[in-house]
C-alpha cells in the first residue's frame, strides 16, 4: 500500500483532514519500515526539487523583506511580528543554554550568532565569557531593543546591524570564530543553505576568508520542518547531506522536552512553529582530513 502511494505521485509531505502525514500513522502503529521508507521518500523529493530549483530566477527580493519593513513587539516572554507569528518564545530558553554551551565550550572564545531575537543565546553566552562576541541583526525595532538595554555598552560585543548577506565582510574582519550560531527569522532553507557556504566553502578562500577556525563549532535553531516530526526528520537529513558536502560532519543530540505544546502555549500566536516532543540540537563540526 505505502508502494502504491509513493508512486502514484501523492506527495509525500500530504496532510490529512486531521492534519496528520502517513508518517504519523506508521509510527504510532509501530511501522518503522513503512516510516523509513516515506522519510527517505522526502529526503529523495527535496534533494531533487533543490536541484530544479538551483540557479532559478529571482525576483531580486530578500526573503524577509516584508519581516524587516514591519514592526515587531515584545510582549513579556514573546516576540513576534506584525501578523502575529512568533519570532520568539521564552520556552526557547533551555534550548539556547545547551546551543550557548555547545559553541562557546570555555571562556574566551570568539564567538558570532547571528539574530538576535529576544537576546536569550546571547545573554546565555554572556555567562560564558566569550573573548569577542559578535551579534548580526537585521530588524530595526530589535536593534532598538539591543541598545535600550544596553547591549552596545558590553566590553566584549560588536553589534553588526543589517542583513547577514550584507554584514558578510564586516564579520568575516571580526573573525574567525571558535563559536557561531544561526538563528533568523522570515527565511528558508536556501538562506540557511548560503549562510553554510559562506562559513565552509574553501573553493574561494584567497578572497573570501572562511569564517569557522579549523576545530571551531557551528549549530543552529533546528526549527526545521518543526510542526510535523515526519517534516523535520527529512530535513535533518537533507541539511547533514549539504553540509557533509561542505566538508561537515553533523551530529543531533536528542533533547527531550518538559514543554506541554498545547493550546495555551500556542495562544496569541498565529501558527505553532514547534510541535515536535524532542529536539535535535546540532552540532557542526570540520570532518577531519586523515
Amino acid at each position: 500500500m505505502l508502494w502504491f502511494v509513493l508512486e502514484s505521485g501523492i506527495p509525500w509531505n500530504t496532510l490529512d483532514v486531521g492534519n496528520y502525514t502517513a508518517g504519523d500513522y506508521a509510527e504510532t502503529s509501530g511501522h518503522d519500515t513503512a516510516y523509513d521508507e516515506l522519510l527517505q521518500a522526502g529526503v529523495r523529493a527535496e534533494m531533487v526539487l533543490k536541484l530544479v530549483n538551483a540557479g532559478g530566477a529571482s525576483d531580486g527580493k530578500a526573503a524577509n523583506e516584508d519581516y524587516l519593513s514591519q514592526p515587531v513587539e515584545y510582549t513579556g516572554d514573546t516576540l513576534v511580528d506584525a501578523e502575529k507569528n512568533g519570532v520568539m518564545m521564552s520556552w526557547e530558553t533551555p534550548l539556547m543554554e545547551l546551543h550557548a554551551k555547545t559553541i562557546c565550550p570555555s571562556p574566551g572564545a570568539t564567538v558570532l550568532n547571528v539574530g538576535f531575537g529576544m537576546g536569550i543565546i546571547d545573554s546565555a553566552l554572556q555567562e560564558l565569557n566569550p573573548g569577542k562576541h559578535v551579534i548580526v541583526e537585521a530588524h530595526p525595532d530589535v536593534y532598538k531593543h539591543m541598545k535600550d538595554n544596553g547591549w552596545h555598552e558590553k566590553p566584549n560585543v560588536h553589534i553588526l546591524f543589517g542583513r547577514w548577506q550584507d554584514k558578510l565582510d564586516e564579520v568575516r574582519a571580526l573573525g574567525p570564530y571558535d563559536g557561531i550560531f544561526f538563528d533568523t527569522f522570515g527565511e528558508f532553507y536556501k538562506d540557511l543553505d548560503d549562510f553554510h557556504r559562506a562559513i565552509f566553502d574553501i573553493s574561494n578562500v584567497a578572497q573570501q576568508p572562511i569564517l569557522s577556525k579549523p576545530d571551531g563549532i557551528y549549530s543552529f535553531f533546528n526549527g526545521l520542518g518543526g510542526d510535523h516530526k515526519l517534516f523535520h526528520d527529512v530535513y535533518c537529513n537533507v541539511v547533514c547531506s549539504d553540509l557533509q558536502g561542505l566538508g561537515i560532519s553533523t551530529e543531533f543530540s536528542q533533547v527531550a522536552s518538559d514543554i506541554v505544546m498545547d493550546e495555551k502555549t500556542w495562544k496569541g500566536i498565529k501558527r505553532p512553529y514547534w510541535m515536535i516532543k524532542s529536539y535535535n540540537l546540532p552540532t557542526c563540526k570540520w570532518i577531519k582530513r586523515a
